[in-house]
Formats: C-alpha cells, sequence, structure tokens
C-alpha cells in the first residue's frame, strides 16, 4: 500500500481486526471517557480543553529543561512566521497557562479542571508507549492541605475501580520544598560524585542540570549505584513531614492501599512534597497507568499568582491495555434497535422514512440501502446486533404492515408500519 500510518501511532476502529489489539476498540474509548467524565463531574472537576499546540517556551519553562520530555521527546517545528512552536507533550503546562492567562483565579468557585485529549513524545514506540498518546488529567489549584493531595489520590484510585482494575497498588512519596531539598541535593550531590564515571549517560547530564531526576532512573547501572544513597525522607524539614505524615493517615482512614517508595521523584520538574503513581502488574516494565503530585509554584513561574496546586494524568492506552490484560468486561456496545431490510426502490423510500421517523423519535434504527439479496440484508442485522429485523417487499407494502423478527429469539410479530414507533419504543 501507498499510504501507511506512521510509525509510534494507531487508529482506533468500531471494530478491531486483531484479537491483540482489542484495546483500540473505539466502543471501549468511548466507554471508558464516559467513566471518566462522570468520575470528574462527582469529584467537582470541570472540563478544560486547550490547544493540541502551544509556544515551545512554555513547556521549557513549565516542565523543565532538564526533563527527558524536553530534552528529548518534544515535537517541535517553526510555524509561517519562524515562531518556535510543540506539540503539547502534557496537559499541566497548558492547563495553567489557561488559568493564568484568562485570570481564572479571579472568579469565583474553585479552581478544578479536567482534559481528556491526545499528547505527542518523539521516542521509541514500544507496548504502553506511543508517539501520539491520549490522557485524562485533573488539576486542582489553589489549595495548600493534605486534603487536596488525598482527594486527587483517591479520584485516580476510584476511577480505576469504576473501570474494574484489579491489583493495584498506589505508590506515594514526598521530594520535600525547596527548603528540603536544598540539603539533599548537596548529600545526594557528595554521594555520587566518586561514582560519576560509573552512571548511564542520561544521569551524568541529569548530574548537573536537575540531579534528583537520577533518582528516577531506569538504568539497572544507577540502580546499584543508588542502593546505599541518601534518602529524601531524612532531609524533610517539618513542614513537608507534617504534611505528609497527613497524607499517608488520611489514606489509611479511607482505607486506598499504599505503599512508601522513597525513590519515587517523578519525571517532570515541577513536582514538589507529595508525588505518586498506580502501578498495576498487568503491564510488565511499562506498569504506571497513572501518576501525579503536588506543584506549588508553578502557576507563578509561569507569570500569574503564586498559588498552590495539584494533579494527575493517567494514560488511556495503557488503561484499556490493562483493562483488556485483565479480562474486565466491558459493556455491549450500542446497536440499532431495528435494522430494516427493503426489497426495491418503493420499499427503500418507505424503510428510508420509517428509519427517520424512528431516529427522530430516539430510536437507533439502520438500513441496507444496498438493495441486494434478503440473505445479505439478515447477515447485516446480525453483524449489527440489532434487536429487531423487518424485511419489507411489494406484499409489505400492499398491506402496509411486515414482520418484526426478534433476532436472539427468531420470535416474530406482525406489525403495521404507523404502529412501530410506540411498539419499539416500549421494547427500549
Amino acid at each position: 500500500m501507498e499510504y501507511k500510518i506512521p510509525k509510534g501511532v494507531f487508529d482506533i476502529l468500531p471494530k478491531e481486526p486483531q484479537p491483540e489489539d482489542e484495546w483500540r476498540n473505539s466502543d471501549h474509548w468511548q466507554y471508558i471517557e464516559s467513566v471518566l467524565r462522570k468520575c470528574a463531574a462527582d469529584y467537582g472537576f470541570k472540563e478544560i480543553r486547550t490547544p493540541i499546540f502551544e509556544r515551545t517556551e512554555l513547556f521549557v519553562r513549565g516542565v523543565g529543561e532538564g526533563s527527558d520530555i524536553v530534552s528529548k521527546e518534544m515535537y517541535t517545528f517553526l510555524d509561517k512566521g519562524e515562531r518556535s512552536m510543540t506539540l503539547r507533550p502534557e496537559g499541566t503546562a497548558s492547563v495553567i497557562r489557561a488559568f493564568v492567562e484568562k485570570n481564572l483565579a479571579q472568579q469565583p468557585g474553585l479552581s478544578k479542571f479536567f482534559y481528556i485529549g491526545p499528547m505527542f513524545r518523539y521516542e521509541r514506540p514500544q507496548a504502553g508507549r506511543y508517539r501520539q498518546h491520549h490522557q485524562f488529567g485533573a488539576e486542582a489549584i489553589g489549595i495548600r492541605k493534605p486534603e487536596q493531595d488525598v482527594e486527587m489520590i483517591d479520584m485516580l484510585y476510584e476511577i480505576y475501580r469504576r473501570l474494574g482494575l484489579k491489583n493495584l497498588t498506589v505508590m506515594i512519596n514526598s521530594v520535600g520544598d525547596e527548603a528540603s531539598r536544598a540539603p539533599f541535593r548537596k548529600a545526594l550531590s557528595d554521594y555520587l560524585l566518586p561514582f560519576f564515571d560509573d552512571l548511564s549517560e542520561d544521569s551524568k547530564v541529569r548530574f548537573s542540570k536537575n540531579i534528583l531526576r537520577i533518582l528516577d532512573s531506569k538504568d539497572t547501572r544507577d540502580h546499584e549505584i543508588l542502593k546505599h544513597a541518601p534518602l529524601l525522607e531524612d532531609y524533610l524539614n517539618e513542614s513537608s513531614k507534617e504534611h505528609f505524615e497527613t497524607i499517608k493517615a488520611l489514606l489509611s482512614q479511607m482505607k486506598i492501599p499504599y505503599m512508601v517508595n522513597p525513590k519515587l521523584v517523578r519525571g517532570l520538574d515541577y513536582y514538589n512534597n507529595t508525588v505518586f503513581e498506580v502501578v498495576s502488574d498487568a503491564l510488565g516494565a511499562h506498569n504506571t497507568i497513572g501518576a501525579g503530585g503536588r506543584y506549588d509554584g508553578l502557576t507563578s513561574l509561569l507569570g500569574g499568582p503564586d498559588l498552590p496546586a495539584c494533579g494527575f494524568a493517567t494514560g488511556l492506552e495503557r488503561l484499556l491495555q490493562t483493562m483488556v490484560a485483565q479480562k474486565v468486561t466491558f459493556p455491549e456496545a450500542p446497536h440499532p434497535v431495528i435494522f430494516f431490510v427493503p426489497m426495491g426502490e418503493a420499499a427503500l423510500t418507505v424503510c428510508f422514512e420509517l428509519a427517520s421517523q424512528l431516529r427522530h423519535n430516539n430510536i437507533s434504527a439502520d438500513i441496507d440501502l444496498s438493495g441486494k439479496k434478503i440473505q445479505q440484508g439478515l447477515h447485516l442485522a446480525d453483524s449489527e446486533k440489532a434487536t429487531y429485523c423487518m424485511v419489507v417487499g411489494e406484499r409489505e407494502l400492499e398491506a402496509g404492515q411486515a414482520e418484526l423478527k426478534e433476532m436472539a429469539t427468531r420470535k416474530v410479530q406482525v406489525v403495521s408500519f404507523s404502529d412501530l414507533p410506540k411498539i419499539l419504543g416500549q421494547s427500549t
């Protein structure tokens, strides 16, 4: 074929021909999106939609020049005005940009937002990682209390519970405030300096740019070196300790299972105090399905008021792959209540009018417009999983009625065309 899909992206189809790609079924996507939207509404979050590209400096400033996203993975281009633009690699920076630019802090009510949409990162495609991927995210701005952190963790965990996921672990840590991190960075630097030549190439770069990111390394050489490294928890000041202890107490009170992971720092520069991620045992090495944390100060960094904030994001691809791997049952996909099979042009005209009338009465209806053989029409009705099927030919047109066949039971009843809306309305 001359035209093929680019590497690292995929189609989402109504009927996925490959069983191993069941997670790409568009009915599944619509289902989880409906659950995500309902859960967001239950927690008081309102939708925000931002452009899929922004000025490059937004992500360099907001996400951090030392992050892998900015240094390696961004899709950046010059527009016709020679301005540097970047396809959004994550959602938080764009949400905060909109919050600051539109002065949303001045509006009454809570500043709690959610988004659903595609993100773009140039990285080696592999299971669960794609160059265009999709995220659901939530951001709460203006509240510093630990209850806000726990609300975010609870919301993320509740989403997974509603979707039927099992065997999940909530990993949490505190990376402290800046007053806590400064002495820890010095201690970590002193510890790692003798091992510098043995660090991975990425960690050598992170050593000077953002040394805490070395704790997030996936390289086994770095893991060995870090075994006896100082722990950030030993450097937390009293306010950071108190914040974290309250979070742990609230999670226990809410019966949300968690583990403290002292090496968890997350991959973005803007995090402080609480960081968390939810991992699954169903995805192999790349097992994180959702993550987030607190990012106080990002609003001021992007030119707005100095406000606390907390948020998370979950990847829809990994979420669906986990559901399929755990054999979660998806709800039945939408299907027509009735499928018309007209035989001839006159029957087609009548069936087309009947289908339109039913649709206008909120009754789903479909029709075989090809006008071929009856058996093909019945096969189409079956493949569309229609509840009922009606074949209309010359005899049915003369009588003004036809057999309404229930596909599952094969039961048949004769129904006049004028009674169809009432009868089908009662069955839905």
